[in-house]
């Protein structure tokens, strides 16, 4: 991501205030903040309930997730590329790291669960590059779970956007914009076998693991069910 590219959203952090996301067509997108900013909601327990430790939250933001798997016992590890998200979970009494999702990390293949929550799944523009990246995390018989981009289905999207706030648009970086569908696709052609699609108050998520070490049926449910 470009210089500065983050400003707006680390200002808006740490202000809780509104932030929005600036399209190239001139669209502007507000961002859930106080979402991100709260607790784990129902949809987020959701996946909480589907995790098994060590866990890695891809672009954790501040913290909640993490924050709740911490407090549940399960060993986390937030990983953003902002500082003020990074922040913010440390005062969760989580643990993370600014760091970009595609330089070395801690742990390396031996993740059991790695997460891309609330549409990081855009994250460098290029949803194949970022999956074969979280291939590299999980461990051989780890999972990924990760949160569409939008419902809408058949939306593939790589957007050239930026951070907007109070009539300002920060630097542009590229984000891509994926539905469940196009996700599975994508993970399919990238060798890795769907273990389970869900939704939950209007968000849609995916659990995938390796194909060659793990295929069971597909299960597709609205409500959360517990995976031992």
């Amino acid at each position: 991501m470009r210089v500065g590219a983050l400003a707006a959203y680390e200002q808006a952090l740490r202000d809780r205030g509104p932030l929005g996301l600036r399209t190239s067509s001139g669209q502007r997108v507000e961002l859930d903040m106080a979402r991100y900013l709260a607790d784990a909601d129902a949809a987020d327990r959701t996946v909480l309930e589907r995790c098994v430790g060590p866990v890695l939250d891809v672009g954790c933001g501040p913290g909640r997730i993490v924050g709740a798997l911490t407090e549940s016992g399960v060993s986390a590890l937030g990983v953003d590329i902002a500082d003020a998200a990074v922040e913010f979970t440390l005062q969760r009494g989580a643990l993370a790291l600014a760091r970009d999702i595609f330089s070395r990390l801690p742990g390396e293949g031996r993740w059991r669960t790695v997460l891309v929550m609330d549409g990081n799944c855009g994250i460098g523009g290029d949803v194949p590059a970022l999956l074969r990246r979280l291939v590299e995390l999980t461990s051989d018989d780890g999972i990924m779970i990760i949160e569409a981009a939008t419902t809408v289905p058949g939306t593939d999207d790589v957007l050239t956007a930026s951070f907007s706030t109070d009539g300002e648009d920060g630097p542009t970086f590229p984000w891509a914009i994926a539905s469940a569908d196009v996700l599975q696709r994508y993970a399919e052609q990238a060798g890795l076998a769907l273990v389970q699609r869900w939704s939950h108050s209007e968000r849609d998520f995916l659990m995938l693991r390796s194909e060659a070490a793990y295929q069971v049926p597909v299960t597709t449910t609205t409500t959360p069910t517990m995976i031992a």
